[in-house]
């Protein structure tokens, strides 16, 4: 939604296939990375990718990484505890893209 909102193309196909390219994303790969080592609870990994971030993008844009990682790993989870269903209007908004990214395998009713 927010490339359809910015004009921005994103390739969707890298998050499933875990190739090692941008995605249309400024610093893309190296971000990916340290998302990647921290939801591997890989510490060698994510020690690696935390340096590159520090060294390419600076010290605040990895705390910044480090915010938004956890808090979209926690929002899911909050969210799916306490049973809150997804609106419709965003069910249909998002179809293509839970279908592209094969989410249904997930769902354990309701959408």
């Amino acid at each position: 939604m927010s490339g359809d909102h910015s004009g921005n193309e994103y390739d969707l196909s890298l998050v499933m296939e875990g190739r090692d390219a941008d995605g249309g994303l400024p610093n893309g790969a190296i971000l990916s990375r340290f998302a990647e080592g921290i939801c591997q609870r890989d510490l060698a990994k994510t020690a690696a990718a935390r340096e590159k971030v520090v060294a390419e993008m600076g010290e605040a844009a990895m705390v910044d990484a480090a915010a938004v990682i956890a808090a979209f790993n926690a929002y899911p989870r909050a969210a799916d505890a306490t049973g809150i269903p997804l609106e419709d209007a965003k069910a249909e908004m998002t179809e293509g893209l839970r279908e592209e990214l094969g989410l249904e395998a997930f769902n354990t009713g309701g959408v």
